[in-house]
């Protein structure tokens, strides 16, 4: 792993700045935060109005001075100001209750793979500008196949597919690190935005952005026959009056169909960029499906059908990344070579001294003991002050001298 598991062990808090949702786990604790990842504006004075799930819910409902800003992108944080903004109001409170003791606070992020220097730059100055005094950043590939209970730390290949809202990520790891990897332009808002596309061009049809996520649901049922069709309510481009349609679900299996292609060329890419050895064995353990838009209906069956291996949902697919981050926070995960070596796997007992000022500082402020016996004047210096014994003598006026030439004149 590119960043070492003593250090993560150090950290306090797990954050996951996703493009969706932003979710904080909390060492010890759990689950702190999971909210959009979007802030309301007031943009006349610039005032933060709302942010998570009230801001969420006033997108194309506010008026011209209240703007709906997602500061994350893709996993990058594009906006650090308002990214600052909008976690200090989602943790600020929380964090301060949960760390009155803690006198630094240290934070671990998930990052996309192979994430530009920019990208790291900004998730770096995002969490320090909240007053952390340390910063990791671990690949989200890595957190999220632990998340999801796969055992990377192992000789053995894992494959896992992470879909995003904004990006998907395809990658094979094995012994910890990631022996191949893509990364495509296609996410859940990706697939919305061909779903919309589809009932714009055959239906005339102007979809909202919250009627959208109904439509997976629609994906999920009926068998392309027509019997399973379900009613949609939107707009008329024409006209501009509201309007209802009957949607064939097999139609917008087939509008979905191109952004998935995008998805199995990438893993088609990995798999021809791994070794023969690894491709055996994931034709035994198959694909594991990580993200929220994993959850897409008929994605995993997609996928098997296109590759020949099996393939499979993780539990709670979309926390699987800030969770993995967290159970390497608090020491879950085992490194190859340390199964019976429990010692390995707790934390140093230097971790605590570290947070306070070492013990050898207050010796180092203190004066040597030579230093007083330099400060003493010398025992000489005061006989060299006292004015001597002949300089009275010089200083009195011969009057005698001077007295006795007058005596004789007379």
């Amino acid at each position: 792993m590119s960043v070492s598991l003593d250090h993560l062990r150090r950290c306090t808090v797990a954050a996951d700045l996703g493009a969706s949702r932003t979710r904080v786990y909390l060492r010890n604790t759990g689950l702190i935060v999971d909210e959009p990842s979007v802030v309301a504006v007031n943009t006349r004075n610039g005032a933060l109005i709302s942010v998570g799930t009230p801001a969420e819910r006033m997108a194309g409902r506010t008026p011209a001075n209240i703007r709906v800003i997602k500061p994350i992108n893709g996993g990058t944080v594009v906006d650090i100001e308002m990214a600052q903004r909008m976690l200090r109001a989602m943790v600020g409170t929380k964090l301060r209750r949960a760390l009155r003791r803690k006198p630094l606070l240290r934070v671990a992020a998930c990052i996309p793979h192979e994430a530009d220097p920019l990208a790291r730059r900004a998730a770096y100055e995002t969490l320090i500008g909240l007053g952390a005094r340390r910063v990791e950043l671990v690949d989200s590939l890595i957190t999220s196949a632990i998340g999801a209970g796969l055992p990377v730390e192992q000789p053995e290949a894992t494959m896992i597919v992470q879909c995003g809202a904004a990006t998907s990520q395809v990658a094979v790891l094995s012994l910890g690190s990631i022996v191949a990897a893509e990364k495509v332009a296609m996410g859940g808002e990706t697939v919305d935005r061909a779903l919309v596309q589809h009932l714009r061009n055959h239906h005339d049809l102007l979809l909202p952005s919250q009627a959208v996520r109904p439509l997976h649901l629609v994906l999920a049922t009926g068998d392309g026959d027509g019997r399973a069709a379900a009613e949609v309510h939107g707009r008329d481009v024409a006209t501009g009056l509201a309007r209802t349609v009957r949607i064939d679900p097999e139609s917008l299996r087939l509008a979905v169909r191109t952004p998935l292609t995008a998805l199995l060329d990438a893993i088609r890419t990995v798999l021809h960029a791994c070794p023969p050895d690894l491709v055996a064995d994931l034709a035994d353990r198959g694909v594991m499906l990580t993200g929220g838009a994993a959850q897409l209906p008929g994605l995993d069956s997609t996928i098997r059908d296109s590759t020949g291996m099996p393939v499979e949902v993780a539990e709670d697919p979309a926390l699987c990344a800030v969770m993995g981050l967290g159970a390497m926070l608090e020491g879950r995960v085992r490194p190859v070579g340390t199964e019976g070596d429990p010692d390995r796997l707790s934390p140093e007992p230097e971790e605590p001294e570290r947070l306070w000022p070492e013990p050898e500082e207050p010796e180092r402020l203190r004066p040597e003991p030579e230093e007083p016996e330099r400060l003493r004047p010398e025992p000489e210096e005061p006989e060299r002050l006292r004015p001597e014994p002949e300089e009275p003598e010089r200083l009195r006026p011969p009057g005698r001298e001077r007295l006795e030439p007058e005596s004789e004149s007379a």
